[in-house]
């Protein structure tokens, strides 16, 4: 951006603030070109803007907002990363651009990576929501994915960035359908992972999967992942299975353990009845439980809260070689 369209952005941010007019979201959204799921999470996450509530509660706009929205977006689109543009409306200054990162073939990364460069920072799945663009969700999480190893990114970044991901879906930050469109794509990724670990002839059988209704998977993938890496033959079996399913793949697979995972709290009644049910036909079958309410089954032998640690133990247990 060179100097004079910077200034042309910069006055975007002042004009308008003696006007009366005032606007709902739909038409802010309207009027900016920036859908009603990025406006509101510009407002919570970066300040930028501050609208007054009517007294049904809605949200308005006057156009000192929308001026400040219009400067954002321009930034945004001109290849500024979210966080700095906002930074940049909120002070009201004049510096000029910042120093963008690059990659190799000169595209903007924004804040792809964390300011310290250690890796992928939690709020980039959120992002790719809001763009909603599959060229950006393939590109950045082949970098991702191409430049971390998943035992590093497993406990790291991939699950605080599912959760942030899932806190912005429950703030209506992002749409189910965006949410659904990233969370796909990162479920291509890890399948990717774990079929490039081939299995040992004769390692021991893991059975992982989730409950009858139980959808939220990636975190079990990941694991999957990791026990493979680990040595051990992690058979994922995926979601919503019904107790009666779980039943015939322990007695037709014949596992040395299963786990199962148990995200939300609305996963708990079929997990313990899926415990209950393998432990009924597999008296001696150990049942294991992963996920943010594991400790609320009652039966079964939690797995703790790291991936990579919880790998690590049932590899030292059974005695396996990591690759």
């Amino acid at each position: 951006m060179n100097h004079e369209s910077w200034r042309n952005v910069q006055s975007l941010s002042k004009v308008g603030a003696r006007l009366r007019a005032v606007y709902t979201v739909k038409h802010a959204a309207a009027l900016t070109g920036i859908s009603a799921d990025t406006l509101r999470m510009w407002e919570r996450r970066y300040g930028v803007v501050a609208p007054v509530r009517s007294q049904g509660g809605y949200r308005l706009y006057d156009d000192a907002a929308i001026a400040r929205l219009t400067a954002m977006h321009a930034l945004v689109a001109a290849g500024w990363a979210p966080r700095e543009a906002a930074a940049q409306v909120v002070s009201g200054t004049t510096l000029g651009p910042p120093q963008l990162h690059l990659d190799e073939s000169g595209s903007v990364l924004g804040d792809t990576v964390d300011a310290g460069g250690s890796g992928p920072d939690s709020d980039l799945l959120v992002r790719l929501a809001l763009e909603f663009d599959a060229e950006s969700l393939r590109r950045s999480l082949d970098e991702v994915f191409a430049g971390h190893d998943v035992l590093e990114l497993a406990d790291s970044w991939l699950m605080p960035a599912l959760r942030r991901l899932g806190q912005a879906w429950q703030l209506g930050e992002v749409s189910v359908a965006a949410e659904h469109f990233v969370t796909a794509g990162v479920h291509r990724r890890l399948a990717v992972a774990l079929d490039a670990v081939p299995t040992r002839s004769g390692a021991p059988r893991v059975l992982l999967g989730l409950g009858r209704g139980s959808r939220h998977e990636l975190g079990l993938l990941a694991f999957a992942v990791l026990l493979r890496r680990a040595g051990l033959d992690a058979t994922y079996l995926g979601c919503d299975l019904p107790s009666d399913s779980w039943v015939v793949a322990v007695t037709t697979l014949d596992p040395e353990l299963v786990v199962l995972g148990v995200h939300a709290d609305s996963d708990v009644p079929a997990a313990r009845d899926a415990v209950a049910a393998i432990q009924a036909a597999k008296p001696r079958l150990p049942v294991l439980l992963g996920g943010s309410q594991q400790e609320l089954v009652g039966i079964g032998e939690p797995l703790g809260h790291s991936l990579a640690a919880a790998a690590s133990e049932l590899a030292h247990r059974y005695n396996t070689a990591p690759r």
